[in-house]
């Protein structure tokens, strides 16, 4: 039997994929390697799973219904889906919408007509994001909260998503579990998340751009305490049956934890060893002042407890981005 991830060659979907080949899994990767950021970081964490026997891949688009159901369609291997794969971003929305209609709405429904037809799938299990939460003023988020101020396009299509999914899971019996992703970082991250921006910033000796005066905190989640979360979620699939919304679950992954802005540079700063040059500037346009993820159901149905600080995890990616750029 095999697991199905999409958007294996990103940096969610690379960790998931070391995870689950570590554990003795066989995983089926596809990714359409976009360049929404530089190919080659994608292209270099391809490269290493590629050299596992039990990793195989297919460079597929999503959205492209017939290329994905003649790689994939009926497969007996395929017993889990982890569908990751989508247009990232919360700024880039607001100029590239229909990358966003593409990849997170057409693209989510190929994968959900795919899973009808895997004879022999007992879970999916879908990214989702924190954004989804949008204009909410109580923290922390919980998943028992009303989600429908989305403040950028990009939560909108995530919020969809979800709905798309509740849908799915009840006409067709199709057990699923959103996970609400609270700002994963770690290495082999993404290059357009503030701690990769502020440590290539650093290192250059530019300045970093804080926005909102630096009046903003993330629920920062280290990448091994996320992929711990999501291997629990994929191992439990939701009950399958008559009653109404039993089949379908969402859980928030994140640190339970949120951090002001000024003390990620100053990890960062103590990380490096220089301390940086800090700009102020404005809110941009659908962002929001801060994350906090409620992590009481998956901690109480799951076991999920996240154990990594900004202080552990920081200089670990600080370490990886001086290796893989040589800096």
């Amino acid at each position: 039997m095999a697991v199905l991830v999409t958007g294996a060659a990103g940096f969610i979907g690379y960790h998931l994929c070391e995870a689950l080949i570590a554990r003795g899994e066989s995983v089926i990767g596809i990714d359409n390697l976009n360049n929404y950021y530089e190919v080659t970081l994608k292209e270099a964490r391809l490269a290493r799973l590629q050299r596992h026997l039990s990793f195989s891949f297919h460079k597929l688009d999503i959205a492209e219904r017939e290329a994905v159901n003649q790689a994939l369609s009926a497969n007996p291997d395929i017993h889990q889906v982890v569908h990751l794969a989508a247009q990232a971003g919360v700024r880039y929305s607001i100029d590239h919408p229909f990358a966003y209609v593409r990849s997170n709405l057409v693209g989510h429904m190929v994968i959900l007509e795919l899973c009808r037809t895997l004879p022999h799938l007992a879970h999916l299990v879908y990214a989702s994001s924190s954004s989804v939460y949008g204009a909410n003023q109580k923290l922390p988020f919980s998943v028992a909260d009303r989600v429908d101020t989305p403040k950028s396009l990009y939560a909108a299509t995530k919020k969809a998503n979800e709905l798309m999914s509740y849908a799915y899971s009840q006409l067709f019996d199709l057990p699923q579990s959103g996970i609400r992703f609270f700002t994963v970082y770690g290495p082999w991250g993404r290059p357009d998340m503030a701690l990769y921006l502020f440590t290539r910033a650093i290192l250059a000796g530019e300045p970093v751009h804080l926005n909102n005066n630096g009046n903003m905190q993330r629920d920062f989640t280290y990448i091994d305490d996320a992929i711990a979360g999501m291997l629990a979620v994929l191992d439990h699939p939701p009950a399958s049956g008559t009653v109404e919304g039993e089949s379908h679950r969402l859980y928030n992954i994140g640190n339970n934890r949120p951090e002001p802005l000024l003390r990620l540079v100053a990890a960062l700063e103590e990380a490096i060893g220089r301390k940086a040059e800090i700009v102020h500037q404005p809110m941009p346009a659908g962002d929001v002042k801060a994350t906090y993820a409620d992590i009481e159901s998956i901690q109480k149905e799951l076991g999920y407890r996240p154990v990594h600080t900004i202080d552990q995890g920081v200089p670990r990616f600080v370490a990886w981005y001086r290796d893989y750029y040589d800096v």
